[in-house]
C-alpha cells in the first residue's frame, strides 16, 4: 500500500474559511481597494505569445532588486511568501533538526518545516504578545536550524524590535533566520540588507497586501548571495507565471497608489482601534492592516451579528492565547466607515456601552 512520508501524514492541515464569502471582507488582510489601475491596463495588454512561452524571472528579479536598492543575486521572486518559506525549509531542514516558531503567527511556518521531519518546537509569545526574546535564546541548541519570525505578527499586529532579531541571528549563527515582512509597508521598519552581516539571515515580503497582488502569488526571498546560491537550486525555474512578471513592474512603478493606499490604511486602523477605546474593547495596537480584538464568550455572536450585516471578520479562536478573539482588516475609508456603524450597532445589541467619548 502506497503511503506518505510519516511527516506528512502527521502534518496540521490549514484551512482557510473560504466557503461562502459573501460581504464585505475583512477577514482574509486582503488589499481591499485593489492593485494600481496600471496593473490591470498591463494585464489586459498580453498577448498569445507571452502566454505561450515559459516565463523569464531574471528581468523581474532585476527591478524589484533596483527598487529595493539591493543586488540581484540577493532576491528570489517566488509564488507567493508561502514559496519563500518553503524554499527555505527545503534547503536547510532535514529529519533531526529543530525549528523553532514564537506562537500565535502564520500556521505556514510550523506546517513546512515539520513537513521536512523537523521537529518543530513552538515558543509562547509573552504578555500582550510580546516577542520572547530571551526565551527564544535559552532554547538555542546544536539542533536549532530553523527560526521564523512574522515581523509585525500575524494574528497579533506586534512588532519585534530589530535590535532583539539581530541578538538571535547573532546567537544562533547555524541556524536560518527568516523575517518575514509581509506587512512591512503598515509599519515601515526593515531588516534589509542585514544579511550582509549575518549571512544566516532572509527577509521575505510579498505583494499581496500593500500592491493588491494576491491573486496573482508573487513575493520576493531576500538573502547573502553565497545563500540565495543554494536556495535557488530548490526552487523551480517557472515557479511565477508571465501574468505576474509582466505585472509587478506596474504595480513598482506606482508608488503614488500604494503610499495613499498604505496612508488610508494605517488612518482607518487608528479609528478602528479608537472606536474599540471607547467601548471598553480590548484589543493589541497593531502595526500591520488589521487590529486583533478580544470578546471572551461574545465571539461567535459577534461574528455572526456582522455576517449577518454583511461584514465578514476572522474568528482566531484556534490560535495560542487568542480563544475569543476576532481578527478584522481595514479596509477602504468608505468601507471603514460602514465597518464602524455596524460595529456600533453589534456591540450595543451585545450589552456593550461606550465608555469613553470617541
Amino acid at each position: 500500500m502506497l503511503r506518505p512520508r510519516d511527516a506528512v501524514r502527521n502534518l496540521k492541515q490549514y484551512h482557510p474559511p473560504l466557503g461562502n464569502r459573501q460581504g464585505l471582507r475583512l477577514d482574509f488582510n486582503e488589499n481591499t481597494l485593489g492593485c494600481s489601475p496600471k496593473v490591470l491596463q498591463r494585464f489586459r495588454e498580453l498577448d498569445a505569445e507571452q502566454f505561450a512561452r515559459y516565463p523569464d524571472r531574471d528581468p523581474a528579479e532585476k527591478t524589484v532588486a533596483n527598487h529595493l536598492g539591493i543586488d540581484p543575486g540577493e532576491v528570489l521572486l517566488t509564488n507567493g511568501t508561502d514559496e519563500a518559506i518553503h524554499l527555505v525549509c527545503e534547503t536547510y531542514l532535514q529529519p533531526g533538526d529543530e525549528a523553532l516558531v514564537v506562537v500565535p503567527t502564520f500556521s505556514m511556518y510550523e506546517i513546512y518545516a515539520a513537513a521536512t521531519g523537523a521537529r518543530v518546537v513552538t515558543i509562547p509569545a509573552g504578555e500582550d504578545f510580546r516577542f520572547p526574546t530571551e526565551n527564544v535564546l535559552e532554547h538555542l541548541n546544536p539542533h536549532t536550524r530553523f527560526i521564523a519570525v512574522a515581523n509585525p505578527n500575524n494574528p497579533t499586529g506586534a512588532l519585534t524590535s530589530q535590535p532583539d532579531l539581530l541578538r538571535i541571528a547573532k546567537a544562533a549563527h547555524q541556524a536560518v533566520l527568516l523575517v518575514d515582512e509581509a506587512y512591512f509597508e503598515f509599519c515601515g521598519e526593515t531588516l534589509i540588507p542585514g544579511w550582509r552581516e549575518l549571512p544566516n539571515l532572509f527577509v521575505s515580503r510579498t505583494f499581496s497586501k500593500a500592491y493588491g497582488l494576491a491573486g496573482l502569488r508573487i513575493g520576493v526571498l531576500m538573502g547573502s548571495a553565497e545563500q540565495m546560491h543554494w536556495v535557488r537550486r530548490v526552487s523551480s525555474p517557472y515557479n511565477l507565471n508571465e501574468a505576474a512578471l509582466s505585472c509587478l513592474s506596474e504595480a513598482l512603478a506606482d508608488q503614488e497608489y500604494v503610499r495613499g493606499y498604505i496612508a488610508d490604511t494605517c488612518h482607518g486602523r487608528d479609528l478602528l482601534e479608537q472606536e474599540l477605546r471607547s467601548w471598553g474593547v480590548r484589543y493589541w495596537p497593531s502595526e500591520a492592516n488589521f487590529v486583533l480584538m478580544h470578546l471572551g464568550n461574545l465571539c461567535p455572536r459577534f461574528i455572526g451579528a456582522m455576517r449577518e450585516r454583511g461584514i465578514l471578520v476572522r474568528d482566531r479562536s484556534a490560535d495560542y492565547g487568542c480563544q475569543g478573539c476576532v481578527r478584522i482588516t481595514v479596509g477602504t475609508a468608505a468601507q471603514n466607515e460602514r465597518l464602524l456603524v455596524a460595529l456600533r450597532e453589534v456591540l450595543a445589541e451585545l450589552g456593550l456601552r461606550e465608555t469613553v467619548a470617541r
